[in-house]
């Protein structure tokens, strides 16, 4: 491993690039010459992690913060899946000629082995059919690689269990993969034309998958759909989460926890603004119990506005807390499913309480449901009653805590960052091989 040249490249947004900060530092620690291409602030970001970065230059800075500003159309589209395909398109597919552009130069300057890249980052994906690169793919949410006997991907659609289900599944497959997000598959396929590579009759999220000599897939087998079929390629590496500093911190309230009948952590990430959706009622929602301590992190929105709100003696609203030292008092984790915070909440035997939809949100919480592991209520704006009735549901039901505990020693047995070096030593090891993809006349194209 040492003296391999490693480019890490990521959409400028927190669950894209978060995860795969762990593995960067470990992998310089191999002695890898590691180096990051990514836009915007994450820059800053890149040089404390120690490593050399390089700035989006002909690539638009998209991230969390603009996204509505840039696109405001976004806001009057209707319908998960037409939301779904205009933000795959211009977030996701639009970019990738001005990545490739980059990449391109990078490696004119600094030729590396090697490109780590989240799934959607397809930019890495087109590049090792362009340069003499292998590449390494993460998923960073579920697994989304299709398969006959899953629901199309993006709509948060669990498993048919009956004959009738199973083929009403098939229509909607066909629907979603073939008419719905055809769009995405004909914009990936000009712009692959545009850059001298044969078009693939992959849908796009096969090819995000398929196409990459490596992919890590953060998580546990457990926590997927039971496929038919899954890519040999793909490797289950546990839970990858983001590079801490090893120096554990103490959950200083860790007193008023443990005087708590039950302590529920509630978050909505960082992303989400509007603490309307799941901080407000969750707070509404357990106002008048003092025996629950409700611990909410706000990620820096309204935390003054909400301490103000609910002044209630057994509510602690902070900016942000360490969940690794919190979640050791907490008994049930409510979430708008972040795929990281679900990942920890698992690995700490929390049951969940999901409420969330976009952003492929609805995947999580549909897995999170569909495994037992905790309750998924299907809108990104619960009412107060809900989450208090999910939350008396797991942890009142046994079967719940049965399943976190078998899944949280599933985790247990995977060392993401040493398994990810292992698969990784295995790459390099073996030569370049010719690269063949499926292919689709350019007919069909129309």
């Amino acid at each position: 491993m040492k003296n391999l040249n490693i480019l890490f490249a990521t959409m400028p947004m927190d669950g894209h690039f978060s995860p795969l900060t762990s593995l960067a530092v470990h992998l310089k620690a191999q002695g890898c010459d590691v180096r990051w291409y990514v836009g915007g602030a994450y820059g800053e970001k890149v040089k404390k992690l120690g490593l050399p970065h390089y700035p989006y230059t002909k690539a638009q800075d998209l991230n969390q913060e603009n996204l509505d500003k840039l696109f405001p159309e976004a806001s009057k589209i209707r319908g998960t899946a037409a939301r779904i395909r205009f933000d795959i398109n211009r977030v996701f597919l639009h970019p990738a000629p001005n990545f490739i552009e980059d990449l391109t130069a990078i490696y004119a300057e600094w030729p590396f082995d090697l490109i780590v890249h989240d799934v959607l980052f397809l930019g890495g994906s087109m590049i090792r059919e362009i340069l003499p690169v292998k590449s390494v793919a993460v998923g960073v949410s579920p697994l989304f690689e299709s398969d006959n006997n899953l629901p199309p991907m993006g709509l948060g659609k669990v498993p048919a269990r009956s004959w009738p289900g199973r083929l009403a599944q098939k229509v909607l497959s066909y629907l979603v993969q073939d008419i719905l997000f055809k769009p995405c598959d004909d914009l990936h396929n000009k712009i692959r034309v545009q850059h001298g590579l044969a078009p693939t009759s992959d849908s796009l999220f096969d090819y995000a998958v398929r196409s990459a000599d490596l992919y890590l897939q953060s998580g546990v087998p457990s926590f997927e759909y039971p496929r038919q079929h899954i890519s040999p390629n793909v490797r289950f590496v546990g839970a990858m989460l983001p590079h801490t500093q090893g120096v554990k911190q103490r959950f200083e309230r860790a007193d008023k926890a443990l005087e708590a009948k039950r302590v529920i952590l509630v978050t909505q990430g960082t992303v989400e603004k509007d603490v309307e959706k799941i901080l407000a009622p969750t707070l509404q929602a357990f106002a008048d119990d003092p025996a629950t301590l409700v611990i909410a992190t706000t990620g820096g929105s309204c935390t003054a506005e909400l301490r103000q709100r609910f002044p209630q003696e057994h509510f602690i609203i902070e900016d942000f807390i360490d969940f690794h030292s919190v979640m050791n008092f907490a008994s049930v984790y409510v979430t708008n499913g972040g795929y990281g915070g679900v990942m920890l909440g698992l690995q700490h035997n929390l049951p969940i309480v999901a409420a969330g939809v976009h952003e492929g949100k609805s995947e999580i919480a549909a897995r999170v449901g569909y495994c037992g592991v905790g309750v998924n209520l299907k809108t990104e704006t619960p009412k107060p009653r809900q989450i208090r009735r999910a939350v008396d549901q797991v942890l009142n039901d046994v079967s719940y805590r049965r399943n976190i505990r078998k899944m949280s020693l599933e985790f247990s047995e995977y060392n993401a960052n040493e398994l990810a070096i292992q698969y990784i030593q295995d790459l390099v090891a073996k030569p370049l091989e010719p690269i063949i993809t499926k292919t689709a006349s350019l007919s069909a194209m129309g």
